[in-house]
């Protein structure tokens, strides 16, 4: 193996080694998938995925020897090292139906190979939980677990058939991510067939499927875990406020604001919400083979205190996350690495018994059509400290000029002993900054302080 500056010296001879190093970085992105179905019973895949930065390492290795009483000799010679992608992920995976009752073995391997990388976050098998809303549905479904009633199609005509003998309000969803945004409330015929026009057509992406579900009423509340595959914890929880506008009208958007903890949440709702719908999912997953590790946000609908599952995120939600996080005492980072090593069981979630409001400042226009671009004044006079927070969304910074970059844009948050007070000093924050351009809700936590 050649060293730098390696002098050995011989009987008859001495070698001196040098070796200049010219480093090519080359990004590197790849990613295949193999499935088969040997039959029935017996399907077998795999996939392999990295994605880093490959560095090519040009050796000039220069090499003099020298023997008595001849002149030197001198060797150089050309070498390419590669070094290894920093990521490698392989899965291979064999499923075997062993009855018609569902009995069934799994195998999966699933690794990070090289640089002994830790990762917070689920698989991609368990990530469909938020990127497949009809692979939530079919959990739902075979695990019993409390959601609206639905029904999946393939296409527009098939969907408008089946709208026009349903009743109204009905939910349409795309199926797939979409911001926040695939979700339309219909209160009409004539809006749904819209809905389902926008999503087949592409509005969210390339649409195979569209989801029909009965409409629940009642509170809505956002529930949180964290896990680390054998054990999880209850977090935290939230109330989000999707609609445009006051009063919960107009159309939906990624959250206008929410408000932590849900005062909706009692030890008999929470048990309900662990053994109905949080402890059933996690079941579904290790019945597929899979451990979930990461951030599960669980989106309810709560109906006499009785939960609905309404959809899964991955991963803490905006703006429940900016709400959320303020009240925590722990250290989240320690979190987070007790979940990579399997290890969250010995840690203890401490919380601020307090209340945490945020209101979200958007672009006039969003969710539809929006200016960007549009410089935000006053920020710096802004008093922000361990109970009131400006959180960037939707911002750019240009020459130490901010300029508005998005629907949302800035995510304002206090914390006090009373709903009432975090979500006046939260707006007082708004007012103080006076941005023409700026569109909020003025009643975020409503339900919990005017009424």
């Amino acid at each position: 193996m050649l060293q730098e500056d390696l002098n050995t010296r011989y009987r008859e001879e001495t070698s001196a080694i040098k070796t200049p190093v010219d480093i090519d970085l080359e990004g590197q992105v790849a990613s295949a998938e193999i499935g088969y179905e040997i039959n029935q019973n017996w399907q077998i895949g795999g996939q392999y995925f990295f994605n880093t930065t490959r560095a090519d390492i040009l050796t000039r290795p220069e090499t003099r020897i020298s023997r008595e009483n001849d002149e030197d000799v001198t060797i150089i010679t050309d070498g390419q090292e590669p070094q290894h992608p920093r990521l490698h992920k392989v899965n291979l995976n064999s499923q075997i139906n062993l009855d018609s009752l569902g009995k069934k073995v799994i195998i999966n391997l699933d690794y990070l190979n090289n640089h002994n990388i830790k990762t917070f976050g689920p698989t991609k098998k368990s990530s469909q939980l938020e990127g497949s809303k009809i692979f939530t549905k079919q959990i739902c479904e075979k695990y019993n677990i409390p959601t609206a009633k639905f029904g999946i199609f393939k296409n527009i005509n098939e969907t408008n058939e089946f709208l026009k003998k349903t009743e109204m309000p009905i939910v349409i969803k795309a199926d797939g991510l979409a911001a926040g945004k695939g979700v339309y409330i219909c209160e009409t015929l004539d809006e749904a067939q819209n809905a389902t026009k926008d999503i087949f057509e592409g509005k969210f992406g390339l649409a195979k499927n569209i989801l029909v579900e009965e409409f629940l009423s009642g509170d809505e509340m956002s529930y949180f875990i964290i896990s680390d595959g054998k054990t999880f914890k209850n977090f935290n929880t939230a109330q989000d406020h999707k609609r445009i506008f006051d009063g919960d009208k107009g159309k939906n958007t990624g959250g206008m604001g929410a408000y932590s903890p849900s005062g909706l949440i009692n030890q008999n709702l929470r048990n309900k919400i662990i053994n109905k719908i949080i402890k059933p999912t996690l079941k579904a997953l290790s019945d597929m083979g899979e451990n979930y590790t990461g951030f599960l946000y669980a989106g309810l609908m709560i109906k006499n205190n009785e939960p609905y599952l309404i959809e899964y995120n991955v991963r803490m939600g905006d703006p429940e996350c900016q709400t959320i996080l303020p009240l925590l005492n722990s250290d989240l980072l320690s979190l987070i690495q007790a979940c990579c090593e399997q290890k969250l069981e010995n840690q203890k979630l401490d919380w601020l018994n307090q209340k945490s409001l945020c209101v979200v400042l958007s672009s006039k226009g969003y969710p539809d059509k929006f200016e960007s671009n549009i410089e935000i004044k006053n920020l710096d006079t802004l008093e922000t400290n361990l109970k009131n927070y400006v959180f960037h969304a939707g911002t750019k910074n240009i020459n130490k000029i901010v300029y508005s970059n998005g629907g949302r844009v800035l995510n304002f948050v206090s914390v006090s002993n009373e709903y009432k007070d975090s979500r006046h000093k939260a707006l007082e924050m708004i007012n103080k900054l006076n941005w023409s351009n700026g569109y909020y809700r003025k009643d975020i936590g409503y339900k919990i302080i005017d009424q």
